[in-house]
């Protein structure tokens, strides 16, 4: 019975010893990037591999073991910054900074506690914590594993790695894929991230230091626009692939230009272009203080740092020209402190709209009832009146929509109740059919823009100014890998002196740019809508 153990022992060792290899090869060479994975992304000779059964061969014994360990654990932790990498560039189009992005996990699990409750948050972030510790875990057992067959057989081990290294060698030229050091190129690229970050810091500072209009008294701030109501509205996920897209584009332009030609019969004119968002696939809040606030706001550490400063934002410079400042947030579900930093002199949170009607996905509120909701509250102000109004039902997972009904049927939100609805977490998009996750999310921005176009057609008038643009592009299984980070704006107005004043701007005509239209940084917006709409002579 010994006898017919020691077979099974040692064939066991050997598929353990393979299993040891093939996972050390898979997280010296797996891209940090899904479009990459192909099978000859992984047949490739590493360096690095080499180069540690070097280290194993010519240490000493004790420091032998405690390299082998480290490294083991650092082989482990690279493996865990691929993962979220991969991630992080699934939805937001760029690989995790190690020093600016911590902060984001605090946003990434209040949204799955409004998304899957508090036991859903808990469950992933524990999860997320194992994952990351047994992965760090099984890759230095690996390492230590090999390490010892590398120590127990150094002759055969020396001859090898001269045999390897020759080839590879003979195959690091152009062309030829099979020689690899990705893994230090990737741990070098992230050690330059680093110290970008640590700067960071410093350089934001110099940045917010420089503020034309600080201290522009009101009577000199946005003197073209007295007396109008100027509504701010940001369009959830609304990117350039949504008009440009073959398969998107043309429903999407249909809407925008029958959309276009109704305003045209009311009496309004319209103007667009491009904005280059700071973020993409996610991270709304960046995008919306980098418009605002005229800095480029992204990173959460910039982020935090402008909202506890004295920055003059848009609205501040509206409320300080004695604008009545508000923002509609069907997006805030707690306390939002920020507001104050904004400069609103009355927040909305999703709690205030006064809803009763059903969640569609991600949505506390459909957008027809956030608008209704803010007609509602404000329309009888006094004063001019400034609202930013993120629009929240074009956010993933794009799926159930609402449809419009009319404007005086909304009430408290209860007429939608008899339409499908659900409450499906947005990342269900990774688990569905592409082709339909597209379809969805043109679907929703159609409902989104139709909604808007509805809003001016039954409420606007010779007072409103409406500026509605994109915050950010859609998660890459919308736009592809290699996706701008462009987002429509368009403004709107039956004031023809309102759109004369940006004449110098070229933005085209309608609802929709085209694919010429100007293209400017979203941080760039503030200082020339001050510039436009104040005195002719400027802050």
């Amino acid at each position: 019975m010994t006898a017919d153990r020691v077979p099974w022992r040692r064939i066991a060792a050997r598929v353990l010893t393979g299993l040891a290899a093939l996972l050390v090869l898979v997280v010296l060479v797996a891209p940090n990037d899904l479009d990459r994975f192909t099978v000859g992304a992984f047949l490739r000779l590493p360096v690095e591999g080499l180069l540690g059964v070097v280290l194993v061969l010519v240490l000493p014994g004790r420091a032998r073991w405690v390299a082998v360990v480290a490294g083991g654990a650092f082989l482990g932790l690279v493996a865990v910054v691929k993962l979220l990498d991969i991630g992080f560039d699934l939805v937001l189009f760029r690989p995790f900074d190690l020093v600016l992005d911590w902060p984001l996990f605090g946003p990434a699990v209040e949204f799955v506690e409004v998304t899957a409750g508090g036991a859903g948050a808990l469950g992933a972030v524990v999860g997320a914590v194992l994952l990351a510790l047994v992965l760090v875990v099984l890759v230095t057992m690996a390492v230590v594993r090999l390490a010892r067959l590398v120590s127990r057989h150094r002759l055969v081990s020396t001859r090898a790695v001269v045999v390897l290294a020759v080839a590879w060698i003979t195959l690091a030229v152009p062309g030829v894929p099979v020689a690899s050091n990705s893994a230090a190129m990737f741990v070098y690229e992230h050690a330059r991230q680093v110290d970008a970050g640590l700067h960071d810091q410093e350089a934001f500072a110099a940045e917010s230091a420089v503020d034309a209009f600080r201290d522009t008294p009101g009577d000199r701030l946005l003197t073209a626009l007295r007396g109008k109501n100027v509504v701010v509205v940001f369009v959830e996920s609304y990117g350039r692939v949504a008009v440009e897209d073959p398969g998107m584009g043309p429903a999407v332009a249909q809407v925008l230009d029958d959309g276009a030609r109704r305003l045209r019969d009311a009496g309004f004119s319209s103007r667009s272009a491009f904005l280059t968002s700071p973020t993409a696939g996610g991270g709304s809040w960046l995008a919306h203080a980098t418009l605002l606030s005229g800095l480029w706001i992204d990173n959460q550490q910039r982020y935090r740092n402008l909202v506890s400063s004295d920055r003059l934002t848009l609205n501040g410079a509206f409320r300080r020209a004695d604008w009545r400042t508000v923002g509609v947030m069907p997006g805030v579900t707690r306390a939002w402190p920020e507001g104050g930093f904004f400069d609103y002199q009355h927040v909305y949170p999703a709690a205030d709209l006064g809803y009763r009607g059903p969640r569609f996905g991600y949505a506390t509120t459909p957008d027809q009832y956030t608008l209704a909701a803010f007609e509602r509250t404000e329309s009888a102000s006094a004063t001019p009146v400034m609202a930013t109004i993120p629009l929240v039902t074009s956010h993933a997972p794009w799926a159930p929509i609402p449809k419009l009904v009319d404007w005086q049927d909304v009430g408290d939100g209860s007429v939608f109740g008899g339409m499908p609805s659900g409450d499906a977490a947005p990342e269900a998009i990774f688990s569905r059919d592409p082709a339909q996750v597209r379809t969805d999310y043109r679907r929703s921005v159609e409902y989104s823009l139709s909604t808007l176009v509805s809003y001016v057609e039954n409420y606007g008038d010779d007072d409103l100014v409406l500026l509605f643009l994109g915050d950010h592009q859609p998660a890459q299984v919308v736009t592809g890998g290699d996706a701008s980070r462009d987002v429509p704006i368009t403004i709107v107005a039956r004031d023809a002196a309102v759109v004369d004043r940006i004449s110098g701007w070229r933005w085209d005509e309608g609802l929709k740019p085209g694919p010429q239209a100007p293209v400017w940084r979203m941080d760039a917006f503030r200082d020339r809508f001050l510039t436009t709409f104040g005195p002719a002579s400027g802050p």
